[in-house]
């Protein structure tokens, strides 16, 4: 592990504590991937002898793991990069793989896991009533429920709120509490994600609109000889992303489908690009045709969103020459990629890599068109 960056590494059923020295010792690698649209996850890789106390350790905690009666074996990653703690992966054990050592050579132990979302979706609580709730009011309350693992949670209203009247009909839960939530996330067009911080041992539960607004973090810099700070940036357009969702509203007298087009205009997701992606498809959302018209707009712009980014890139960096951490779900400059691609990104995935004497992260970005909407980047 390089001097400047300091891996603290925290163990133990919903209040983890610090490993012993020993097990830092064997940790080789940790990597944690966070990407927008997917469950986070991480994997810790030890080096172990045949004789290795890691072996009964986590063979006991792999067993614990599989009972229902008792909570998952939580794992806490803390990075300290320049003197401050910033907590990189919060989540459980799902799986451990042990490959044994030969001719004199040490096997391994691979521990991998997934963020706390997994913590919800263990229990099935179908049936569970929320009269008079709109989704946000259910999405607190359910996130409530995980307040020991440090979940905060953090619903925003539906743009389009469709409030249900108790003498009408009161929504039930079906499946877990996780299935549940991204069921009302799918029908209002939302993302939910839960990401450790901004303290040590704190996750925010996010329920709401996938933000593309903000600060923009440090740009990365490619080809700018002293100012370079990524170690590879690739670039690729496909003009056939975009996609326009007509959906149907029904006349309740004459029960005449409306159709209406429904355009990606969401204050949240403002371009990034100054050329938008075309528009080189339209699709029929006709299963809209017996919601309401507030459930048929969110389903729309759902859909619409979906289909914009037509503008990717990838790449790598190395943390220490980059200077901080570069996180997910959020902007970035791009700068010495040419006219077309410069400008504003949004980072869809990181995957960040950590062994003695490094820290690399590999990157995904999304862009909704070419040529940059600023006249220059900020650095």
């Amino acid at each position: 592990m390089s001097s400047a960056v300091h891996l603290s590494l925290l163990i133990g059923p919903i209040a983890p504590i610090p490993v012993p020295a020993m097990m830092i010792d064997a940790l080789e690698e940790a990597t944690v991937t966070t990407a927008a649209g997917s469950v986070s996850g991480f994997q810790l890789r030890f080096k172990v002898t045949r004789k290795s106390e890691l072996n009964t350790i986590f063979l006991i905690a792999a067993g614990n793991n599989t009972s229902a009666g008792t909570p998952p074996l939580r794992v806490v990653l803390i990075v300290t990069l320049a003197g401050k703690p910033e907590p990189v992966f919060d989540g459980v054990m799902t799986n451990v793989e042990v490959q044994a050592g030969q001719q004199g050579q040490p096997g391994s132990i691979t521990i991998t896991g997934e963020d706390l979302t997994k913590v919800m979706d263990l229990l099935d609580f179908s049936g569970t009533p929320y009269p008079a709730m709109p989704i946000s009011a259910r999405v607190a309350l359910i996130c409530a429920k995980y307040a020991a693992f440090g979940i905060v949670p953090l619903p925003i209203p539906a743009l389009f709120p469709d409030v249900p009247i108790p003498v009408e009909r009161v929504p039930a839960q079906q499946g877990t509490d996780l299935a549940y939530i991204r069921q009302m996330a799918e029908q209002v067009g939302y993302v939910f994600y839960i990401e450790p911080g901004p303290a040590p041992m704190t996750n925010v539960a996010y329920f709401g609109p996938e933000i593309k607004v903000g600060p923009p973090q440090p740009a990365l810099n490619i080809d700018m000889d002293a100012f370079t700070n990524v170690e590879s940036l690739n670039f690729s357009f496909d003009p056939t992303k975009g996609v326009l969702p007509i959906v149907f509203i029904q006349n309740p007298l004459t029960r005449a489908p409306i159709p209406i087009p429904i355009p990606d205009l969401n204050p949240l997701q403002p371009p990034l690009g100054l050329i938008p992606t075309p528009l080189a498809n339209i699709r029929m959302m006709k299963d809209t045709a017996s919601d309401n018209p507030m459930q048929a707009i969110s389903k729309g712009l759902n859909e619409a969103k979906k289909s914009q980014d037509a503008v990717t890139a990838s790449g790598a960096l190395d943390v220490l020459r980059y200077g901080r951490m570069l996180k997910a779900r959020r902007l970035v400059g791009v700068r010495g990629a040419g006219v077309a691609y410069d400008g504003l990104y949004y980072v869809s995935s990181v995957t960040s890599t950590i062994g003695r004497g490094k820290f690399r992260q590999s990157f995904n970005l999304t862009r909704n068109g070419l040529v940059s909407i600023t006249p220059t980047v900020p650095v």
